[in-house]
């Protein structure tokens, strides 16, 4: 393998790389990770670099998302709204309202859980942890409830598959916890 390098004195090193080591070194406080890098350059010369590993850049795709969702809707079926508030982002909360149709409270309540569930998702998120008001929702979730409904059943295996791609957890909360993602789901099933 042919490498260029740029040296820490600001040269370029090319060359094939002929031996490649990885060294692990854990002090009290933490773990220094290297490749030392054996290169032959053109000229016959072999030269052993030590190259630190790369960290990933401390943004969304290695964060740890905590998310409060409601839905609600006007009547039972009738207009709905979904509510979510996640945080954990580096520019703070984000803050999602949207009117979903007519729908019953469940189902909103499964449409504000997969918002959650698809945001963190595509921010490849490494971990969410979802706080709902919703006692069918979340023991759905957990395993404690089967979901025998036929218009649920879809939501909740939609997201039951789409919380196996990160470490996931959901917890049952008290209304008067999860006020924000209320008055953000009321506001949205009011806004048609």
């Amino acid at each position: 393998m042919v490498v260029r390098l740029k040296l820490s004195s600001g040269a370029i090193l090319l060359g094939t790389v002929l031996h490649r080591n990885f060294h692990r070194r854990e002090s009290n406080r933490k773990t220094l990770k290297w490749n030392q890098i054996i290169v032959l350059t053109p000229s016959g010369d072999r030269r052993m670099v030590a190259m630190k590993n790369r960290r990933a850049p401390n943004n969304q795709a290695m964060a740890e998302l905590v998310a409060y969702v409601d839905g609600g809707c006007l009547g039972n079926p009738g207009p709905s709204g979904i509510g979510v508030v996640i945080s954990g982002l580096a520019g703070g909360p984000v803050r999602i309202a949207k009117w979903i149709g007519n729908q019953d409270n469940n189902v909103a309540e499964y449409a504000a859980l997969m918002e959650a569930l698809q945001y963190a998702v595509a921010l490849k998120a490494r971990t969410l942890h979802v706080y709902s008001d919703s006692q069918v929702v979340v023991r759905q979730m957990t395993g404690e409830y089967v979901c025998r409904s036929p218009r649920l059943y879809s939501l909740h295996w939609t997201c039951r598959k789409l919380a196996r791609s990160l470490k996931f957890s959901i917890s049952h909360v008290r209304r008067e916890l999860n006020a924000e993602a209320n008055r953000l789901a009321q506001t949205a099933l009011r806004r048609r």
